[in-house]
């Protein structure tokens, strides 16, 4: 009787190979291999590191390895390049928490983060096998994409592809379709050169992908000139007071007086280099987050009496309790006559510090249990205050990574968009640096000028295209004064909202299906 056989293409996607069994573990290990290298290589050129052209090259290997391949063999793929990447990403968590709790919650994130990379590499290899492969493997990432931005506990989007590209040719269609589409042209121009290194060993049709890699770099060169940065609602002087914190670590979670009283004597010294003239008086000054704490009455007399010599509105953040006894992270609108006035409550709240899931479970991981009693309340609405000239759109620290933030506010009115931020936590390390990447990101996507204003650093001036004009350096007092261009037309992205999302899991969900429908060819 026949024994029936597997051809050498469909034994290979299997993982089979010579009858010893040699060649399937040196292939194996290789991807193994490979799929880890990519994975620390798309951490390299995240930022600090401004080498946007290699994250599509570094996702190249990711594709590659899980091109032809089952699902199974996917997800494992997909698990150590994700690990890979996180891990190192995540350093300033290590740098945090180690003293007190070792290494795991800093692994144990990086895990739970590469689980959903995990499920990409299982979706990716699944539709690889399809026509038009790129496409449909760059939607299914930015499914996965998405889901870990959502779940669990809120989701946690650091990392996410677009965040590495805050400067190059892809940044512009961050104004097209907002951070998803920034990913989703990453993931297609590295997918697209995996297909092209395949069909080079195969040396068959080259020509689709050579340009369906192109097509992104295209689009975002073609989009560079609708970036706006004309001041089309007028201009505003904008001062940004960083008072520094004590390196500390930890110790800095009960140091609220040192972040408030630092604050206070920066705010001094800017108010007495405004009498002397040596610095122009501003339209606005713009405080970090966590710089007050505050009962209901909000009551600060060195805050009021700042803003009152200065004689211009101020916006500060700090802790505050409301009349309800809910605990809240704020942004108040301090004005120079009236005192405190409107107030911004933060809406995406940093899961295991600020809200805490699961208290007893996360006292053995997280110093904050025993710092909050209770979890605060996330606000609800967009955050837009009146200031001086400009209508401020805010976000604090954690909030600029989710894409709903910046696009409420924009949508309510706002000219310039703000992210005061604490950052001390985490040390001389890569986290202040990333956050003002997808800060860069935002001011692109929704053609804002946006104001960093960090306790220690890094706090900066960014243009309207994504350029910085000013910024600080980390653990120093320092104060920065701008004029930034106010701006009431929008973007594609702003008015476009979350749709660039749906149409692509339409499309990689669409994908995923089909392949599903032709699991009995799949042998």
């Amino acid at each position: 009787m026949a024994v029936p056989t597997l051809s050498p293409q469909r034994r290979e996607r299997r993982g089979g190979g010579s009858p010893g069994g040699r060649l399937p573990g040196r292939a194996v290990w290789g991807r193994m291999l490979l799929a880890v290298a990519a994975g620390f290589a798309l951490y390299a050129v995240s930022p600090p590191h401004d080498v946007w052209w290699l994250a599509p090259v570094a996702f190249a290997g990711f594709a590659l390895v899980v091109l032809g391949r089952r699902a199974r063999a996917g997800f494992g793929y997909g698990l150590l390049f994700g690990f890979a990447f996180m891990l190192p990403l995540l350093g300033w968590l290590q740098d945090f928490l180690s003293a007190q709790f070792g290494p795991w919650p800093w692994m144990g994130v990086a895990a739970v983060e590469a689980l959903f990379f995990g499920l990409a590499g299982a979706g990716m290899a699944r539709v690889s096998r399809l026509a038009a492969a790129p496409v449909w493997m760059a939607a299914v990432f930015v499914i996965a994409e998405s889901l870990r931005s959502s779940v669990p506990f809120g989701g946690f989007p650091w990392g996410r592809l677009a965040f590495t590209q805050a400067t190059g040719a892809l940044l512009p269609l961050a104004s097209l379709g907002g951070a998803v589409l920034v990913t989703f042209a990453v993931a297609l121009t590295g997918a697209a050169l995996a297909q092209f290194v395949t069909r080079l060993r195969e040396r068959r049709g080259l020509v689709a992908p050579v340009a369906t890699a192109l097509v992104p770099v295209l689009a975002g060169l073609a989009a560079l000139p609708t970036i706006g940065t004309d001041p089309n609602a007028g201009s505003a002087r904008v001062a940004v007071i960083q008072g520094n914190a004590p390196d500390i670590g930890l110790d800095l979670l009960y140091e609220d007086d040192v972040l408030h009283d630092n604050h206070m004597r920066a705010a001094d010294r800017f108010a007495d280099d405004v009498r002397a003239g040596r610095t122009p008086r501003p339209d606005l000054v713009v405080l970090p987050e966590q710089v007050g704490s505050w009962g209901p009455a909000k009551y600060d007399p060195e805050l009021s009496r700042i803003a009152a010599e200065l004689s211009v509105p101020m916006l500060v953040g700090g802790l505050g309790v409301d009349e309800d006894g809910q605990l809240r992270n704020k942004i108040v609108q301090w004005d120079p006559v009236t005192g405190p006035g409107g107030e911004y409550d933060k809406q995406h709240l940093v899961p295991f510090a600020e809200t805490i899931p699961m208290r007893p479970v996360a006292r053995l991981v997280s110093p904050f249990v025993d710092r909050f009693e209770r979890d605060m309340v996330p606000g609800e609405r967009p955050g837009v205050l009146d200031a001086g000239p400009a209508r401020v759109g805010l976000g604090m620290c954690y909030d600029v990574a989710y894409d709903d933030v910046f696009t409420g506010a924009t949508r309510e009115g706002a000219t310039l968009l703000a992210v005061p931020t604490n950052n001390a936590w985490y040390g001389h390390s890569e986290m202040s640096y990333q956050q003002l990447a997808m800060s860069r990101l935002r001011a692109v996507e929704h053609g804002r000028a946006v104001v960093v204003a960090a306790t220690s650093g890094v706090s900066a001036i960014v243009r309207p295209d994504g350029t910085v004009a000013q910024q600080t350096g980390q653990f120093v007092a320092q104060n920065l004064v701008g004029e930034v261009p106010l701006r009431s037309s929008g973007t594609p992205a702003t008015w476009l909202g979350s749709a660039p999302l749906w149409v692509l899991v339409a499309l990689g969900a669409g994908a995923v299906v089909f392949t599903l429908r032709r699991r009995s060819r799949d042998v």
